[in-house]
């Protein structure tokens, strides 16, 4: 497969339309995008550079898609580094596990409790996530994202977090000068100099992990209130998009509970996390695929104003459910975690949906990659088509920008 940035045809300079690459949120199932990612470096000739020019993160996704932008002129590297870390993960590289760190946290809630507040000692989350923080540091040198931009490998990189004062969905941008800023309701896209604080702050998940100060504002994850995800990576030029998510769609409705009894905190909470971050891509998906086919409805006349075009788009998403994948591992925590999980009902049977994000312990993230591989393989003609198609090329002078 060759991925050629140019090509000429008889009806004069074309290149491939670019593609963007949507990293969803999901916490611990962010290892399932490794997977997929490492399917997809097998369908790239070694040595090739990333074949993303856009890339759109959320949450763990942005962490994930920090690496693909950081290290842009050498994919398969890439992919490399974050097999390594998501194969080799265990809690304590992401929050403070230990008995005494667990202890300590877990005693500052109950005297605030008590106390009726401890004023500026007041917790701020469940978790502490020091450990990641230095970790990302150490990993993920963010300042070379520019320069993967100043060689031509990589055209826009944007990282989404949740502004808790001005309640918009602001995704960072780090890209090339001619993408511009952008506005709509509730949601904005702010060119920014991408930095550790941006990617701990998309992750930050609500009342699990403390919120980040980024300039004036603090934020937290990204897919709060991000009603439309696959907008960021069209607002940054994106033609086509390659979506990967974290929640397998069977289309099927579950059946309601005749005789249900009152769901456990963490049933609600993981109730909640699927709603932050899985349900409104699904929604955005939905509308792109109804944009689409009103484009393909209206008559295209050449000076045409309208600012509506075709976007195509491959979703890979697993072929199981991550929260079955989790209630298998769920015995690996450490048992300080066990310890103060089991009080909320995680390893209830409806508790598996919350472990699964926070599951972050090497055998559960291998089992993932493997499933993210899996599936990348079995889409393989697909995907090979979708980043090699010419069919999908755009004519440079008549490329359209989008008002998604």
């Amino acid at each position: 497969m060759k991925l050629g940035r140019f090509y000429k045809s008889e009806k004069g300079a074309v290149r491939p339309a670019k593609i963007g690459l949507v990293l969803a949120g999901g916490g611990a199932r962010a290892a399932y995008q490794v997977g997929v990612l490492k399917g997809i470096a097998e369908f790239v000739p070694v040595g090739e550079s990333n074949p993303f020019p856009i890339i759109s993160g959320t949450s763990a996704g942005a962490i994930n898609g920090a690496a693909l932008a950081i290290y842009a002129p050498h994919f398969h590297g890439a992919v490399r580094r974050l097999c390594s870390v998501w194969e080799n993960f265990h809690v304590s590289h992401v929050f403070r596990s230990d008995p005494a760190g667990m202890l300590q946290n877990g005693s500052l809630w109950m005297l605030a409790m008590l106390l009726g507040g401890l004023g500026k000692h007041n917790p701020q989350a469940l978790l502490n996530r020091q450990p990641l923080h230095e970790l990302l540091s150490r990993r993920l040198p963010c300042a070379r994202i520019q320069k993967s931009i100043d060689d031509g490998f990589l055209d826009a990189f944007g990282v989404s977090c949740s502004g808790y004062s001005s309640g918009q969905s602001v995704t960072f941008f780090q890209g090339r000068d001619e993408i511009n800023p952008w506005q709509r309701v509730r949601r904005v896209g702010t060119r920014s100099v991408i930095t550790t604080e941006h990617l701990m702050a998309s992750s930050a998940l609500p009342f699990i992990f403390r919120p980040e100060k980024i300039h004036r504002e603090y934020y937290g994850d990204g897919s709060m209130r991000q009603m439309a995800p696959l907008s960021p990576a069209l607002h940054m030029g994106a033609e086509r998009l390659l979506v990967i998510g974290v929640r397998l769609d069977d289309g099927q409705q579950p059946e309601r509970a005749v005789d249900a009894v009152i769901p456990t905190v963490a049933q609600v909470a993981g109730h909640a996390l699927n709603s932050i971050f899985l349900d409104s891509l699904d929604a955005d998906l939905e509308r792109l695929h109804r944009i689409n086919k009103t484009v393909d409805l209206i008559p295209r006349r050449k000076g045409s104003e309208t600012s509506l075009r075709r976007v195509e788009s491959l979703v890979i998403s697993p072929s199981r459910h991550l929260s079955e994948i989790a209630e298998e591992y769920a015995a690996l925590l450490p048992r300080s975690v066990a310890y103060f999980f089991r009080g909320i009902g995680v390893y209830k049977k409806d508790g598996s949906d919350f472990l699964s994000y926070l599951l972050f312990e090497r055998e559960y993230c291998q089992a993932l990659i493997e499933l993210g591989y899996h599936d990348a393989m079995a889409q393989r003609e697909n995907i090979i088509s979708f980043l090699n198609d010419k069919d999908y090329q755009t004519p440079i002078e008549e490329a359209e920008d989008t008002d998604f």
